[in-house]
């Protein structure tokens, strides 16, 4: 592994800096933008005495504990049964052992950043989340990997075959970007071995932050990717234009590539064996029912667990999934405990022994590698069947779906399948009618807790901020009688029953728990422009000391969150807030007011 990751040759320096790429900035150290995007870089290979064995990683930095390493290492490989010849590409998510490893660029053991350094790189992430829907934030404590796996029989090797896969690490799910990044610099890497890596690594530390809502331009390889990342105040698309916008990104000239999407895969391809039941999954999904996805290979079960999460955009799934997931993991005798009802989670995995070892689990589905038969499609009841390793295709549940089935959607995809239609368009189809279904099906729940916000004539700067009222389980069921989702959908069916099966689920606590976020902030912005609004230093003469040190505090805290993005304040307001601070704190006796403006040095010295 090369040891001079962090200098460039001149002649790269000058073919890696197009005009789309940001400048350093004092702040900002080596790799910075660089782990914006991507954690780290590594290569997986066969040893014969070690088995699967990690090569190589860059950035040269960056460190992963050892069960870390075992498990990226033995997701880079298919199952031994997957049969896979020729180049693979499937993606995995695991769990992080190790969060911060020596306090410089997270993951790593880099150089410490200054209280500032970091207080700004938070507020990077921060307004990075905040701009983006929930669907596509970073998950604490788990990793994304992208693998490029290559398998051709060489006679010189004395396995006989040269076995050997590129893996990209991101906490970001950008499922779609790295798979296609990952199609353009790994046929490169096993040209031209390990020098090749260390280019794709500087080529991505000059990319732009990754800003939702806005065009990047991203210089890779000699040419540009454009992307955008769905910003939180996007709407949803008509199908019309849905269809057109697909088309028009997909037919961009080269050399310079649009891609349509950053974090969807292509799911005309990944539900064509389930899409008869695609409702039917939805709801399972919906409820964070425990699933298998019993897949011929990793490309497979990854794509079909990645469609099934992303099926109820822009809901964010709220339990753990594993796109691909093997005997292998440190978690798995957790999942296939008996003792114990099978968790929340959704598993990818090909290795025919999971259908003996997961066979108690509730809700299992199995694709073939062949499209299957009309007898296959039919949901089969749970039964002794499936001991057997070898059953067969199909789905295997004890579950009554809620709702009737739309079979208008399905209709449209056989005859676009008869036509010809592009699979881009089939894809726009299928993400249309599962983000109406979804869309239908969360307007109650949002009215519901739009009606739980105090009036405004209720805040008042001289008051705490009110909160909203708690969410009441009967009240909002009795509700959709008038405000269901019949005034919405074309679905018919128990929709109260699926909502009381929902309020009990992780996906609505998660959810519950962003909006009443949401609201409170809110709640003290609108308290902000009230303070706004008011002659605070008239207000504070005659005070006691006691009532004015707390109202500073309040406006501190106040600026704090409003300049991290925590709460949805202008620059104006922020102005107006920081010189009814300062002229509070300039009409106080010296000695007090020395104290509140050594207060905030002291806290960033104690951060330092």
């Amino acid at each position: 592994m090369s040891a001079s990751l962090g200098t460039k040759p001149a002649e790269q320096q000058h073919q890696q800096q197009p005009h789309q790429s940001q400048p350093p900035t004092p702040t900002s150290l080596p790799w910075d933008r660089f782990h914006n995007w991507v954690h780290c870089i590594c290569t997986v290979t066969f040893d014969l005495e070690l088995g699967q064995a990690m090569e190589l990683m860059y950035p040269a930095h960056i460190t992963l504990s050892d069960a870390e390493k075992t498990s990226v290492c033995y997701l880079a490989f298919p199952d031994s049964n997957s049969g896979c010849m020729g180049d693979t590409q499937y993606h995995f998510r695991i769990r992080e052992q190790c969060l911060i490893s020596g306090g410089g660029c997270v993951g790593g053991a880099g150089p410490r950043r200054s209280y500032r350094q970091r207080a700004q790189g938070a507020g990077r992430q921060s307004n990075t989340e905040r701009l983006a829907p929930s669907y596509l934030h970073s998950c604490p404590g788990y990793l994304f990997g992208f693998v490029y796996f290559r398998q051709v029989k060489d006679a010189s090797i004395r396995r006989g075959y040269f076995q050997k896969s590129v893996v990209l690490m991101s906490r970001l799910p950008y499922v779609a970007l790295y798979r296609h990044l990952l199609q353009l610099m790994s046929p490169e890497f096993f040209l031209n071995g390990p020098a090749f890596l260390e280019a794709v690594c500087h080529d991505i530390d000059q990319w732009p932050a990754p800003v939702p809502g806005q065009v990047l331009h991203l210089p890779i390889l000699g040419s540009v990717l454009q992307v955008r990342i769905p910003a939180a105040n996007d709407r949803v698309p008509t199908a019309s234009a849905a269809a057109s916008e697909e088309v028009t990104l997909v037919t961009s000239p080269a050399p310079d590539r649009v891609l349509p999407t950053v974090h969807e895969v292509n799911l005309f391809n990944a539900l064509a064996p389930v899409l008869p039941h695609a409702q039917l999954l939805w709801e399972l999904v919906l409820l964070n029912a425990p699933l298998i996805v019993m897949g011929p290979d990793p490309d497979t079960c990854s794509n079909l667990v990645q469609a099934l999460v992303n099926c109820i955009f822009p809901l964010r799934y709220a339990t753990d999934y594993r796109p691909y997931f093997t005997i292998h993991d440190c978690e798995f005798k957790e999942f296939t405990a008996k003792s114990q009802s099978p968790p929340s989670v959704m598993l990818g995995v090909t290795n025919p022994f999971f259908a003996k070892a997961l066979q108690h689990w509730p809700h299992i589905v199995k694709i073939g590698a062949a499209m299957p038969t009309d007898k296959e499609l039919k949901v089969k009841r749970k039964s002794s069947s499936l001991k057997s390793l070898d059953f067969k295709p199909g789905i295997y549940s004890k579950y009554t779906p809620y709702l009737v089935p739309d079979k208008s959607v399905l209709k449209r995809i056989n005859k676009g399948v008869q036509r010809g239609r592009q699979i881009e368009a089939q894809s726009v189809i299928i993400r249309r009618q599962f983000a109406e279904l979804t869309h239908s099906f969360m307007i109650p729940l949002e009215r519901y807790v739009a009606s739980l916000m105090p009036l405004q004539k209720s805040i008042s700067p001289f008051k705490a901020v009110p909160l909203m009222r708690s969410f009441n389980s009967d009240e909002f069921l009795r509700s959709l009688g008038s405000s269901g989702p019949q005034l919405t959908s074309m679905v018919r069916g128990d929709w109260p029953g699926l909502y009381q099966r929902f309020l009990a689920s992780p996906n609505f606590a998660q959810w519950l728990s962003q909006r009443q976020s949401e609201a409170h902030a809110q709640l003290e912005a609108l308290h902000a422009e009230a303070l706004c609004g008011v002659d605070l230093l008239r207000w504070s003469q005659g005070r006691a000391e006691v009532e004015i040190v707390d109202l500073v505090l309040k406006l501190r805290e106040r600026l704090r969150r409003g300049h991290r993005g925590q709460i949805p304040l202008s620059v104006e307001r922020l102005d107006q807030l920081q010189f009814q601070l300062d002229a509070v704190i300039a009409s106080m006796p010296d000695d007090l007011r020395a104290v509140m403006l050594s207060a905030p040095q002291q806290q960033q010295q104690q951060l330092k």
